[in-house]
């Protein structure tokens, strides 16, 4: 749990929160960093233009897929943090429309079990193939040998998809984002952006999807890129 909340802004005047955690893993900084830098919107950023993945969206949901899970959401250029400062909170969670294998589901650090994030976690990609195959492969390995024809990690991979697709349609029935933005280390799996759509379809209340799946357009970097338009040079020591 949070042990302090602490309200700040942006240098372009949006009200952020610093939340200092008491426990490892949490990451309501990182949500912020991830709005501002996966989905920066243009209205606001004229200067910055489209060289973010949501740029000119109104409502843009950012996620965060590596060691942990996270999302935020950013409307209109503006951050929405929520009156618990927890907005775009998707990891904790639980993973939607769990197949019987998958219930109760992995425990999670955050005293749950059966967590998006225990799933679709970088570790929780890795956890889930050694269930099934009984090989330990980092998250990239799995990656990397799926696209070499590997039956083991290609299966693997369908039901990490099938699962983020489960997760994806649950915010696009609830906030039915212009775009999606995925971060962090397995946003580099190039053929997320491809099948995960295909997945979610059946999962979303809709005759018709048009909300794209983006890859983040500075890579791994756009994090860093995030940190930096939050960095005030008048708080230097």
């Amino acid at each position: 749990m949070p042990s302090a909340v602490e309200h700040r802004a942006a240098p372009d005047g949006t009200e952020l929160v610093d939340r200092h955690w008491a426990v490892a893993g949490g990451a309501p900084w990182a949500r912020l960093l991830i709005v501002h830098g996966l989905a920066k919107h243009s209205g606001r950023y004229e200067h910055v233009g489209d060289q973010f993945a949501g740029a000119g969206i109104d409502t843009v949901f950012g996620v965060i897929l590596g060691t942990g899970v996270g999302g935020g959401i950013a409307i209109r250029g503006q951050i929405l943090v929520g009156a618990n400062a927890i907005a775009g909170e998707w990891g904790h969670n639980p993973l939607p429309w769990p197949t019987p294998d998958e219930i109760p589901g992995p425990p999670c650090y955050c005293g749950r079990s059966g967590c998006i994030e225990s799933f679709l976690s970088g570790p929780g990609l890795a956890a889930d193939h050694f269930r099934h195959c009984r090989e330990s492969l980092s998250a990239p390995q799995i990656a990397l040998t799926a696209e070499s024809g590997d039956p083991h990690c290609r299966a693997t991979l369908a039901r990490y998809m099938d699962r983020l697709a489960r997760g994806l349609a649950s915010v696009i029935n609830l906030i039915d984002p212009g775009v999606i933005v995925l971060g962090g280390g397995l946003s580099a799996i190039s053929m997320l952006y491809e099948q995960v759509p295909r997945f979610w379809s059946r999962y979303i209340f809709s005759d018709r999807v048009v909300t794209p799946l983006l890859p983040p357009v500075h890579g791994d970097s756009s994090g860093v890129r995030g940190a930096a338009w939050l960095w005030r040079p008048e708080e230097e020591p």
